[in-house]
């Protein structure tokens, strides 16, 4: 899909929307009933309206339904999939404590720290043994390799008499 301009706006009309994904109104209102938090309404049956997030999410249901081919459980999964992991307050509270203003500085800190224990304790991070390697190895090399597919077992086929 080429790239839409979504204007600078806070909210949007139905029918902006529809005009801005290029789709029916009907598509719009079977979409707002699979994905229950796309729109706001405006209180006492008022006519819907849409933040820009909601735009943004129309458009990539768009894209999933007809560029990718996807049924609308298949692109609310993916949709979930995609989303950030959602933090609960108290468990987010005590990181959003330690991380502060200056969480950049402090974790340069600690990096520079941790190398430092690192040539004392084996050399240069280039010469360190590889089990002291893997620590200040980047975090996409750290990630684990996916596991192949399992594949059903097969059941043989049965004979017609």
């Amino acid at each position: 899909m080429p790239d839409v301009e979504i204007p600078n706006r806070a909210l949007f009309k139905a029918s902006e929307v529809c005009e801005i994904a290029s789709v029916q109104p009907y598509v719009l209102r079977s979409w707002e009933s699979e994905f229950p938090d796309l729109g706001v309404s405006r209180g006492g049956g008022g006519p819907r309206t849409y933040r820009r997030s909601d735009v943004e999410k129309v458009l990539r249901i768009k894209q999933l339904v007809f560029s990718d081919g996807l049924t609308l459980a298949g692109v609310r999964r993916r949709i979930d999939e995609e989303a950030p992991p959602v933090i609960e307050e108290a468990t987010a509270a005590p990181f959003k404590e330690l991380l502060g203003r200056n969480a950049k500085e402090r974790l340069s800190e600690v990096k520079r720290g941790l190398i430092g224990l690192l040539e004392m304790l084996g050399g240069r991070p280039g010469g360190a043994p590889a089990a002291i390697r893997s620590v200040t190895a980047r975090p996409s090399a750290l990630k684990k390799k996916s596991k192949p597919a399992r594949t059903a077992a097969r059941k043989p086929a049965r004979r017609r008499r």
